[in-house]
């Protein structure tokens, strides 16, 4: 099925797969809202007027004061694993539902920093490309997920493991949602594919250390996921551990937690 211009496939599957686009007029809602590239620092100069000049810090910050984290390394942390979620489940939704990905190069997509979540991202324009694993991988981690790393890392104490385990967090996470979709719907064949295509993905060398894909008990689906790290999430107050965590329970008493 070819990628039709406003992907509304994605629409069905919840808020982390649906893709706004494309952007509307000159004067409409994204026009001024800065793009992924400027975000990972990768074109200069400052934002448009009206928007933050440093969207992936504003970012930060943001989720540093929601969650009350004592430290913006674990804002930076959530961040992160948040942006992750999205892309990986518009572009792996995409690859199994039309069989082809659109285009997400940084400087194709918009953001809104300062949107509750899941991150609010329009692309500019619809561009049809393959949907195998290769592109896919291609697509978010070296996209994406590696010069949004570099970022975080450039600022704040973060781990390049701990990050790499968000990223396999996010993508397992997208599968399952895909997975359980798929079978409330009746679509046997979707959830097979979001299967496989996941699968192939974690074999990639920035995936492949990140954590254990498991058979959940309950479906028989290969969508659960033990990580090897932690996202810090039980440092935010009342946070305790995520059910993928590489901990059973909250340490009690270590700044730093595995990077796996």
């Amino acid at each position: 099925m070819d990628l039709d211009p406003d992907l509304a496939a994605l629409r069905p599957l919840g808020p982390f797969f649906a893709l706004r686009t494309p952007p509307g007029s000159p004067g409409g809602p994204a026009a001024a809202l800065p793009s992924l590239a400027l975000a990972y620092g990768e074109t200069p100069g400052s934002a448009a007027p009206g928007v933050h000049a440093d969207p992936l810090a504003f970012r930060v910050r943001k989720v540093t004061r929601a969650l009350r984290a004592p430290e913006e390394r674990i804002g930076a942390s959530v961040a992160q694993q948040g942006l992750a979620a999205r892309l990986w489940s518009v572009t792996l939704g995409c690859a199994v539902l039309y069989g082809s990905v659109p285009d997400l190069a940084p400087g194709l997509l918009r953001w809104d920093p300062d949107a509750a979540a899941p991150d609010d991202l329009w692309l500019t324009e619809v561009r049809a490309r393959p949907g195998d694993a290769a592109t896919v991988a291609a697509t978010v981690l070296d996209g994406h997920l590696e010069p949004l790393s570099a970022a975080l890392r450039a600022r704040h104490r973060v781990a390049p493991g701990l990050l790499r385990g968000n990223s396999g967090s996010a993508l397992a996470g997208a599968a399952r949602q895909l997975d359980l979709w798929a079978r409330t719907h009746g679509r046997p064949d979707v959830a097979a594919r979001a299967r496989g295509l996941t699968a192939e993905l974690f074999t990639h060398p920035l995936l492949a250390d990140t954590g254990t894909l498991l058979t959940d008990t309950r479906t028989s689906a290969g969508t659960a996921f033990r990580r090897r790290s932690c996202c810090l999430y039980y440092r935010v107050p009342g946070g305790g551990v995520c059910g993928d965590c590489c901990f059973t329970r909250p340490p009690r008493s270590s700044p730093r937690a595995p990077s796996g």
